[in-house]
């Protein structure tokens, strides 16, 4: 409306009119579960869960992973590197390459997995479909089946999960924890970490968190790091 008045297009910014006018959002935060004894409870649903295998695959993964939703239903089998033992993919919201280690317990799951999905194009391809990857709403419906509400936890939560239990019970440094993420992060310097920075920590640590991850689901009580 500024450009309008000043090209002459307008005489007044009528907008000005709505101000008070408009209540302003509730901002809401992604539901995430952080006490470790309340994310084995949900470990143990998630391996009762009935539904098809390419859903029940997803939702096993989705913790051990650590990626966005759409980054985790899109997955293309061409991203696995098998003999590096990585997944090795371009992230979405910041349109970095990134690296994701795989752990032995998200290896057997993907291997098993292969045998199904493995002739197609995306490693959990839709159910109408194989040329399509998995429906956006899939896992987190498979969440609702497990009666656990939006409220209560949803799948981009699983990063959120990861971020504090990595941090605070297992102690591991921020930036490995940032860049397995995904996220932005840079040096004292200002410059941006590459794919690769702190591989070697980084595989260590997803490896881990899965091990973590499955001492949680077994009602033990895991020995910080």
């Amino acid at each position: 409306m500024r450009f309008a008045i000043v090209t002459g297009r307008a005489e007044r910014d009528p907008a000005a009119d709505l101000r008070g006018a408009l209540r302003t959002p509730k901002v809401t935060h992604l539901a995430a579960i952080t006490q470790p004894q309340v994310v084995g409870q949900l470990l143990r649903a998630i391996q009762s869960l009935n539904g098809s295998l390419v859903v029940r695959a997803a939702l096993h993964l989705s913790p051990l992973l650590m990626l966005r939703p759409g980054e985790l239903r899109q997955l293309k089998w061409a991203d696995v590197n098998w003999s590096a033992r990585r997944l090795e993919i371009r992230a979405q919201k910041t349109d970095i390459d990134h690296v994701v280690p795989l752990a032995s317990q998200a290896l057997d799951i993907l291997s098993s997995l292969q045998a199904h999905t493995g002739r197609g194009i995306y490693i959990f391809p839709s159910a109408r479909g194989a040329s399509r990857p998995m429906s956006e709403n899939a896992v987190r419906t498979a969440l609702r089946s497990l009666e656990y509400r939006n409220e209560d936890r949803t799948p981009h939560g699983f990063r959120a999960m990861a971020r504090t239990l990595l941090d605070e019970e297992l102690r591991y440094p921020i930036e490995w924890i940032e860049l397995q993420l995904a996220h932005a992060v840079r040096d004292v310097h200002g410059k941006a970490y590459n794919r690769t920075q702190h591989i070697e920590g980084r595989i260590a640590m997803m490896q881990a968190w899965a091990d973590y991850l499955d001492a949680l689901r077994d009602g033990k009580t895991a020995l910080k790091r």
